[in-house]
């Protein structure tokens, strides 16, 4: 354990610069290590994450290699030409990695195992299996469809026209790249539009795919199998979950402005940035551009009234991931904020939700659970109290950057019991917090 307690902070101010994408890295690995010739990718987030995939595809025959901080060389083996793992595959902590190279691993003529840590192996991997084992892959899970698991390859795969049954960039990216290696066209239907990063990603590296919008908004995506990929220069974005703790400490903290460099704002992940100018939140997009496919921009965030919302339920998809920072907005705005339609939360690092609930009710906020969400009653700008003990993040990397930023805005601090989960997504978020706040 590494607890910390984050003090009530000083304005922030100054330039930052969070480091890469975290979707956009894990791919940029799994899909240069499937073109055939050399991938290079500058601004790569070195992650535990990240690190995961990096050394489950050198395992399969990739050679992947860093060249200095953020840039990496990947050369390939060409689709349908992964090797047999000699050992386990070890995903740490990462349920990106798992299910993703599930999907890769599933239509190669391979067996792997894989496993994780305590909390990775908590989690449900059906969503993932059902699909693949459609497709001709054979599973041995844990109880409850666990880590760990042996994956015996199909080979040849077969072609699926596959329906998400419930909102998952994971899962319909798990069988576009089983598709990669499957004869045929495979067709996934996504009712709810996720994150994007692999079709706009398989694109680029050369794949068939095809994407049409129906009527009613539903995404149909239909790639065709046997693909040659071909390396790519690759500049990885900023990534937008890790710039959602800055972009809300601005908010936060009085008399802060920041302006936070490289973001990457596809629509598909730009959500909370859209919410927090719904509450108020003074954010300016500057220097808009287009890199890689993906749309970046600066932000320029100031201190700001916040005021309480009732969050649309469809822009949960698109923000996902930063809603534990969006409760921390949410306790320190005028008025009520409601959010439904989170399940998702519950199944994540942690049950996000009554996690977030316990810690900022320790923390002195005014919070109420839902089945599937919480309503927060925010204190007007007012501090919050702070906490007396540490709260537990469940080794949950977002619920402690979170409650750090809580810390900044509040009387007595906040307590984090452990801050080493940080280090899956963001190594330096504590030395970039501290440097700001200075």
């Amino acid at each position: 354990m590494r607890p910390r307690r984050f003090l009530p902070s000083a304005p922030l101010k100054g330039r930052i610069r969070v480091p890469g994408d975290k979707s956009i890295s894990h791919r940029s690995i799994m899909l240069g290590a499937l073109a055939v010739g050399e991938t290079r990718v500058t601004g790569l987030l070195e992650g535990e994450d990240v690190l995961s995939t990096a050394a489950a595809m050198r395992a399969m025959g990739a050679q992947v290699e860093r060249l200095g901080e953020g840039s990496w060389s990947v050369h390939g083996v060409g689709v349908g030409a992964l090797l047999q793992p000699q050992a386990a595959l070890d995903m740490g902590n990462s349920g990106t990695s798992t299910r993703l190279l599930m999907g890769l691993v599933a239509s190669h003529p391979i067996t792997a195992s894989f496993i994780g840590d305590a909390s990775l192996s908590k989690r449900p991997m059906g969503r993932v299996i059902e699909p693949l084992s459609r497709m001709g892959a054979q599973f041995t899970a844990s109880p409850g469809d666990r880590l760990p698991l042996m994956l015996r390859g199909a080979q040849p795969a077969v072609p699926i026209e596959y329906r998400l049954p419930v909102a998952s960039a994971q899962v319909k990216s798990a069988v576009l790249l089983a598709g990669l290696n499957t004869p045929g066209v495979t067709t996934v239907i996504e009712p709810i539009p996720t994150r994007d990063h692999s079709e706009r990603m398989l694109r680029g590296f050369g794949a068939q795919l095809d994407v049409e919008i129906e009527v009613d908004g539903t995404r149909v995506i239909r790639i065709r199998g046997e693909a040659e990929l071909r390396p790519q220069v690759i500049d990885v974005p900023g990534d937008p979950s890790s710039a959602a703790f800055f972009i809300v400490a601005a908010l936060v903290v009085p008399g802060s402005e920041l302006l936070i460099e490289n973001v990457g704002l596809n629509p598909t992940r730009a959500g909370l940035v859209e919410v927090l100018q719904q509450m108020g939140g003074d954010i300016t997009l500057r220097n808009a551009r287009e890199v890689g496919g993906e749309p970046v921009a600066d932000l320029l965030v100031k201190h700001s009234a916040l005021r309480g919302i009732a969050v649309d339920p469809a822009i949960a998809p698109s923000m996902i991931d930063e809603f534990p920072a969006l409760f921390v907005a949410a306790a320190l705005a005028e008025g009520t904020t409601v959010t439904t339609g989170l399940d998702e939360l519950r199944v994540k690092e942690s049950d996000r939700l009554a996690v977030m609930a316990a810690a900022l009710s320790a923390a002195g906020a005014r919070v109420s659970e839902q089945e599937d969400g919480l309503t927060i009653e925010g204190t007007g700008g007012e501090p919050l109290p702070g906490t007396a003990g540490a709260i537990a993040t469940h080794l949950d990397h977002r619920i402690a950057m979170s409650m750090a930023v809580a810390g900044l805005a509040s009387r007595a601090g906040v307590e984090v019991d452990d801050t080493r989960p940080i280090a899956t997504s963001f190594p330096v978020f504590e030395a970039m917090l501290d440097g700001l706040a200075g």
